[in-house]
């Protein structure tokens, strides 16, 4: 009788604490997934809840504005935006506050021009003389224009003064040198 008191213990302590030894070891249910999400082996939380991160496909809506408020782009209206974080496809500043925001989440952030289009360069500002350019042109100011660089690359460009001699032309992004605000609303983690 007395040699199965020690197996029969041996059982209970096992059954106690686990094989890991002590309590500590046997994870609590508190730390478990909620149904909609897994864990990867890093222990972060995937699913449709879970924070984006570089790599993630996702869709936002957004407005951006300008510091005197003056709106120059929103997709409200137009299917969300689409696009990889770090892919590539947004200016830097974008990508960066993506990063971190969960479905449904809605965030502002002020993008230096440094994370955005860059700065203001006044050597992207070029002046022709008319004699240079194609003959029967109507140059306006606005007019969008092609500048073809040494090496055949094509930059976009805007005339922005036109006098009888010359033909000045800005190849500056239009958001060039600005601080950009956006509204962004994380719309899904695809």
């Amino acid at each position: 009788m007395k040699r199965y008191i020690i197996p029969s213990i041996l059982i209970a302590v096992i059954l106690l604490y686990g094989c890991g030894g002590s309590p500590e070891a046997t994870p609590a249910l508190t730390n478990m997934p909620t149904p909609t999400q897994t864990v990867e082996p890093t222990g972060t939380p995937t699913g449709p809840d879970r924070p984006a991160e570089v790599g993630d496909t996702v869709r936002v809506d957004y407005t951006g504005t300008l510091d005197d408020g003056t709106q120059f782009d929103s997709s409200f209206g137009r299917e969300p935006l689409q696009f990889t974080i770090g892919g590539g496809q947004m200016i830097p500043g974008f990508d960066q506050a993506v990063i971190g925001m969960k479905r449904g989440e809605v965030k502002t952030v002020v993008i230096p021009p440094d994370e955005a289009y860059g700065p203001y360069r006044e050597e992207l500002v070029v002046e022709f003389d008319r004699e240079d350019l194609p003959a029967g042109q109507d140059w306006k100011v606005g007019d969008p224009v092609s500048l073809q660089v040494t090496g055949g690359q094509i930059i976009p460009a805007t005339v922005i003064e036109v006098t009888e001699s010359t033909i000045k032309v800005d190849a500056n992004h239009r958001l060039a040198g600005k601080n950009l605000t956006f509204e962004i609303h994380l719309v899904e983690i695809l």
